[in-house]
């Protein structure tokens, strides 16, 4: 599977399958395995960050930058486990903890309320304010029971979320 220009086995298919929990069926991996050949373009079984902003729709995407973080570099395997937060398929608990990462772009396992006014900024652009930003997020935070000082872990952001 390292190699982009060799076949997936059944035994790749099953072994990617389980790693993302079965949210892709084995012919979805199948698909999910061809399109990451054409994205990796040198053939090296990675997916840089330049290959992925090749894809149109990723590369408007406002929080884009923060996804590049959690992509350039992966396998094959790593990019189903990825695009696995997509599919309907995902529970709301694997979608919650994508979210998560995204928004705790440093990886200490922590969000502040900077990480959350960064990715909303993100999000709305100049559509509203940074005080209305603050002001709303303050709102959230509070009716789930933190301050804007608190540091979420996920299972804080998820209490936040749902």
């Amino acid at each position: 599977m390292g190699n982009t220009s060799s076949m997936l086995t059944q035994y790749d298919i099953e072994e990617v399958q389980e790693h993302c929990n079965c949210t892709f069926s084995q012919q979805e991996i199948v698909s999910l395995y061809q399109r990451f050949c054409q994205l990796d373009r040198n053939g090296g079984g990675f997916i840089s960050a330049e290959e992925f902003l090749s894809v149109p729709e990723f590369a408007v995407n406002p929080v884009s930058q923060r996804l590049l973080r959690m992509l350039d570099g992966l396998n094959f395997k790593e990019f189903v486990a990825f695009l696995s937060a997509f599919s309907p398929r995902a529970t709301t608990q694997q979608k919650i903890e994508f979210i998560f990462k995204v928004y705790d772009s440093d990886g200490n396992g922590r969000v502040a309320m900077n990480d959350m006014l960064e990715v909303l900024r993100d999000l709305t652009g100049q559509f509203i304010s940074q005080q209305q930003r603050e002001q709303v997020l303050t709102q959230v935070l509070e009716e789930a029971g933190y301050t804007k000082d608190s540091f979420l872990v996920l299972s804080d952001f998820m209490k936040v979320s749902c």
